[in-house]
């Protein structure tokens, strides 16, 4: 039995160039490499030899001019399949439940879940084996199944051990069954599933796709190590699973995210306007030249650049872009290159600087924010709001120390149940008064009380209206950019650093553009929306106001 570590291959092929893949996919095996090296999970060969001697030699192509021939795994294949099979926990079990593979059109995604369930229910060990290929409809959840069966009664030694039952696909000998399942949160309760296969979630309606993957994971419950395999192109469902896996599997990748469960394989392209560049197509599609000719990819390139509605879609089944979808933005390294020793504003007198302020609803949390260029750095003071009255509550609901940020002065409690404007207009005005910080722009968002806008004008301040959408675009990018690069310096400001790692960028295929939202529901960005209000109106004014935002001697 083979004993070659595939993981490993596939790593150093991936640093020294022999194999081209995306950031995404870089990054999980960098994951993967340094979790093994410090200990985190450990690397079973013969678990994962297992795996790949099965398929390689019991599971046959099933259409196709290779059919019935057996499979040949590439090596990103068997890194795959060693990572899912071979990596396991103090326990000796699967370190991973959740498996997200996004490959492009073409690339064997089928083929490939079929084996593996053709592997689970065989040899996975587990008496009472439950596997399930899930679909929004039964005609789509069928194609997987058939594979699996096509698969199955083609190689003699497994179609005497299986027996197609109406409904199924029944295993004797260990009690296993296999079969498709279409939408059905009331027939998916008590199902007990070893294994789940969720075909191409990208078309997963919302809100009924996201209940039924709930469905899926929580009757795996009773399962020792039970897996719950999606495969997918993008597509174009909007706020569904695709979209949610996609934000988790990002956090997961970027370093802010203490799930430990999560396996997420990305094979996405890097660069959007190399979208018809070949060799940037091999990062979404691994199996180019192998399952996808090369001639057929620059077939449909040919196609989609005649046509919008064409490069819509060869966009998301070829470069697995989603119009409109969201990823993790910043990464914890990125964030914790901008932090440092504490900023005070008493050492800034005499500085011209920019502010944002970022109102959101008076019942919860408000934040403003100080920025000041030096040097071409910048500097940035947050201060948050939040009702008294309200406290105790928002510390359980978010599971963030509101009291300690209170004691540290990140945060004022401002009124009981509402926040009270006159404080956020009274820090404005202290950065004049008490700290001779002159800011020159105002910028707030277009929903924030009106009177405060007015006091503020009335105060003398300049104000300027932003509206956070895509059209912000080019400040994300620009902020970014200063961010990576270490020119954004936020001190010791924990709270504005939890907030920028919440931060999720959609974006929109069409126009190429980006904006933020949260990278779930419950999260706060606040701070972060008042920091790009401040780059906003820096970037809008700086023709006309650099030469004193710079702060230059």
């Amino acid at each position: 039995m083979t004993s070659k570590n595939y993981i490993l291959a596939y790593y150093q092929h991936i640093k020294d160039g022999t194999a081209t893949v995306g950031t995404w996919i870089e990054l999980w095996y960098e994951y993967i490499v340094q979790g093994l090296e410090r200990g985190a999970f450990f690397f079973d060969a013969k678990k994962a030899a297992a795996a790949i001697v099965f398929i390689e030699n019991f599971c046959r192509h099933h259409e196709g001019e290779k059919a019935p021939g057996k499979i040949k795994l590439e090596e990103w294949q068997k890194a795959f399949v060693s990572v899912v099979f071979g990596i396991v926990d103090a326990d000796r079990r699967r370190q991973f439940r959740e498996v997200v593979l996004v490959l492009g059109r073409k690339n064997g995604k089928t083929l490939l879940a079929a084996a593996i369930a053709a592997f689970c229910a065989f040899c996975d060990g587990e008496y009472g084996g439950r596997v399930y290929m899930a679909a929004p409809k039964l005609q789509q959840a069928t194609l997987c199944y058939e594979a699996f069966y096509q698969m199955v009664s083609k190689e003699a030694l497994l179609a005497a051990r299986a027996r197609k039952r109406r409904t199924d696909v029944y295993i004797e000998e260990n009690n296993t069954t296999v079969a498709p399942l279409a939408f059905s949160e009331k027939k998916s309760d008590g199902l007990n599933i070893s294994l789940g296969i969720c075909d191409e979630i990208a078309s997963w309606s919302g809100p009924q796709g996201l209940r039924f993957y709930e469905v899926l994971k929580s009757s795996q419950g009773s399962r020792k190590q039970a897996l719950l395999l999606s495969i997918s192109t993008a597509g174009y469902i909007y706020d569904g699973i695709y979209d949610e896996l996609m934000k988790r599997s990002t956090r997961v990748l970027m370093g802010d995210s203490r799930e430990s469960r999560l396996a997420p394989f990305l094979y996405t392209i890097d660069d959007v306007t190399k979208w018809n560049d070949i060799n940037e197509l091999r990062k979404s599609n691994p199996n180019l030249g192998v399952s996808v000719p090369v001639d057929y990819m620059l077939e449909e390139i040919a196609i989609a650049e005649g046509s919008i509605s064409k490069k819509n879609e060869f966009l998301a089944k070829y470069c697995n872009v989603q119009t409109n979808s969201a990823t993790a933005w910043l990464s914890r390294e990125t964030v914790k290159k901008a932090s440092g020793k504490p900023l005070r504003l008493e050492d800034w007198s005499d500085h011209y600087a920019v502010i944002g302020i970022d109102l959101s609803r008076t019942t919860d949390l408000t934040a403003a924010v100080c920025m000041i260029e030096k040097d071409g750095e910048l500097y940035v003071f947050a201060q948050f709001f939040m009702p008294g009255a309200t406290l105790e509550d928002a510390q359980a609901r978010d599971g963030v120390p509101y009291n300690v940020y209170v004691q540290r002065g990140l945060v004022t409690l401002s009124g009981d149940n509402f926040v009270d404007y006159r404080q956020v207009f009274d820090w404005c005005r202290a950065l004049i008064e008490q700290y001779r910080i002159y800011p020159l722009v105002v910028g707030y968002d277009r929903y924030s009380a009106q009177y405060l806008i007015q006091d503020l004008e009335a105060y003398g301040y300049k104000t300027d209206s932003v509206y956070q959408g895509y059209n912000l675009s080019g400040v994300i990018k620009e902020f970014e950019g200063l961010i990576k690069d270490g020119r954004v310096h936020i001190g010791d400001n924990d709270l504005l650093a939890i907030h920028l790692l919440n931060v999720a960028l959609k974006y929109d295929g069409m126009t190429e553009r980006v904006k933020m939202e949260k990278t779930a529901k419950a999260d706060h960005i606040d701070g972060a929306a008042a920091l790009i209000d401040a780059m906003t109106v820096r970037q809008k004014w700086y023709g006309e106001l650099g030469g004193r935002l710079k702060n230059e001697e």
